[in-house]
């Protein structure tokens, strides 16, 4: 009996709750498959039904609270083989929502490769272990460094053919080039933060630790993937599910 305006809104809130639930499990490596999620999917779907909109938002938002694997869980997110595509539209996601609060057109289905352009995960360091191992450098063995490099906080999206052509450049070549790309790459370069008023009101008023990075040592790498995972809370945050049933979201 619902009319058309609270179907949408049910549809939305399920749709939001199941995106946060996707973004967790992925976040901390856990399978997103259907063996995996069905019994857990099929309580929800049992105690949602015949519930208004306010009493849908309120039960789907605790029962994510209830959730022990969230982006708190866990700070070293990295990119390997099974989970490229994953991290690939988790980082579509974090540049679109920058994107859209500076004031700018959402870019996201540019970004996950739905027009003309085709996207990439970069790495920011390039796959050059002797910049970085060694005596007096960051770390003893190649492994160590593998295993930074692969960390969120080293990667971004960029355009195919940018990629290719320098990702074996050093960062002092790389940051001016990526100020000319989306705003999360542009972020590392210190021109992001002049004459930027768009870009600068976001960081304002959402309170991100965004910075330029003069240079990028392990240290860097780290303080980006923090980064990362607090536009992540922002992005997929269980209280926007009570913003929409209120409409405000």
């Amino acid at each position: 009996k619902d009319n058309a305006d609270v179907i949408d809104k049910k549809l939305e809130l399920v749709g939001r709750y199941t995106d946060i639930m996707l973004a967790w499990r992925i976040w901390n490596y856990r399978s997103t498959a259907y063996s995996t999620m069905q019994y857990a999917m099929f309580n929800v779907m049992r105690d949602v039904r015949g519930l208004d909109v306010d009493e849908l938002a309120t039960l789907l938002r605790d029962s994510l609270r209830k959730t022990d694997e969230t982006f708190v869980s866990r700070d070293d997110l990295a990119v390997h083989q099974q989970n490229r595509g994953q991290l690939h539209k988790v980082l579509a996601r974090i540049t679109d929502y920058i994107t859209v609060g500076s004031g700018q057109a959402s870019n996201y289905i540019e970004l996950t490769n739905g027009a003309t352009v085709r996207y990439e995960v970069e790495h920011i360091w390039a796959n050059r272990p002797e910049r970085h191992v060694g005596d007096g450098l960051e770390f003893s063995h190649e492994a160590d460094f593998s295993r930074h490099r692969n960390r969120i906080g080293d990667l971004l999206l960029l355009p195919k053919q940018f990629n290719a052509s320098y990702q074996d450049d050093t960062y002092a070549e790389k940051r001016p080039r990526y100020f000319g790309q989306n705003l999360l790459a542009a972020s590392l370069d210190p021109r992001a933060y002049e004459k930027n008023p768009g870009f600068l009101h976001f960081v304002k008023t959402s309170g991100l630790p965004f910075k330029a990075h003069e240079q990028f040592m392990a240290v860097d790498v780290t303080e980006r993937g923090d980064l990362y995972r607090a536009i992540a809370k922002q992005v997929w945050n269980p209280d926007n599910l009570l913003a929409v049933a209120e409409g405000d979201a």
